[in-house]
């Protein structure tokens, strides 16, 4: 399984650009992803060379939701990059949760699947938690079965949930410095949030972690002092300039499709953070589109070679 800490030491470009108020530097999510995906191949088609079965990955989409659709076409590009095998099962909105338990039943007992995903959101007629619990844990590459969470906590090898991992990886990789250092975290989701502040606290990374959300009184305050912000509020262009310091790190997880006239499909993504007054006061930012996106299902793919390493 995946383990919380990393060796990686190799250090990424840093694009600049200039803004209204000066030059920032971006952490590019999209060239580290293309850059681990190449090194996911190449161990790959060792293992193939060696005599060992290609990773294979599967995916459950139920419905027919937007962004899930793009997101698990995604992940079936990800795969053939990687030299991995996919496999999309697909079902209407109507499939009920007992048919849908039985689905994961068939994966969890496929010897030729080594990990898979059950893409949310899910139908509301269908209980995600309860399907989450269902998948083997051995085999959950999205990292949120309890047990997985609860490993991770402790700091115990775990399948770690895509989008934060993707997140402490772009931390290595652009070699941002976090012992010691205050990171604030907006945010407390399961997916994110609540992962993201365990995994800023463990050995080796050493941040001193706040976690602010829609209740906390001093949350301005408190990213003001902070020197790396990661925002997953859901809320966009929420981090104003007066909420950051001179030089800190923002990290932006929103992707919030806001009107915009300009282009052709009528909206754009817009982060948690209002970039253009934010970016030139940092000393690194992710973009959106561009930074923690692509992240997310590199490191799906990720888990999913460790899932077929350890079932080798």
């Amino acid at each position: 399984m995946s383990n919380t800490n990393s060796n990686t030491t190799t250090r990424q470009p840093l694009p600049s650009l200039t803004g209204e108020s000066g030059t920032f530097s971006l952490i590019d999510g999209k060239s580290t992803a293309a850059a681990i995906k190449a090194e996911i191949k190449q161990e790959v088609e060792r293992i193939v060379a060696a005599g060992g079965k290609r990773p294979h990955l599967a995916a459950i989409l139920v419905g027919h939701d937007g962004g899930s659709e793009t997101y698990v076409s995604n992940k079936v590009r990800a795969c053939e990059e990687c030299g991995f095998e996919s496999r999309l099962l697909r079902f209407e909105d109507d499939l009920s949760e007992e048919a849908l338990l039985a689905e994961v039943a068939k994966l969890n007992a496929d010897d030729n699947i080594d990990g898979f995903i059950v893409q949310l959101p899910l139908p509301r007629h269908i209980d995600e938690q309860k399907v989450i619990e269902a998948i083997d844990y051995r085999k959950d590459v999205d990292g949120f079965h309890p047990i997985n969470v609860g490993r991770m906590a402790i700091g115990l090898p775990a399948f770690v949930s895509a989008t934060p991992k993707g997140i402490l990886e772009l931390l290595r990789r652009y070699h941002v410095e976090t012992a010691g250092k205050k990171c604030v975290i907006l945010g407390r989701s399961n997916i994110v949030g609540k992962p993201m502040s365990q995994l800023m606290m463990q050995k080796g990374v050493d941040a001193t972690v706040t976690v602010c959300h829609s209740r906390s009184k001093t949350l301005k305050e408190e990213c003001q002092q902070a020197d790396i912000i990661i925002a997953a509020i859901g809320q966009p262009a929420f981090v104003k300039a007066d909420m950051v310091k001179p030089g800190a790190v923002i990290i932006d997880v929103g992707t919030t499709r806001v009107p915009d006239a300009s282009r052709a499909r009528g909206w754009r993504l817009q982060g948690d953070v209002d970039f253009d007054a934010v970016a030139p006061l940092c000393s690194l930012i992710t973009p959106v589109p561009g930074g923690v996106g692509p992240m997310t299902i590199c490191m799906l793919m990720q888990n999913t070679l460790e899932a077929a390493k350890r079932r080798a």
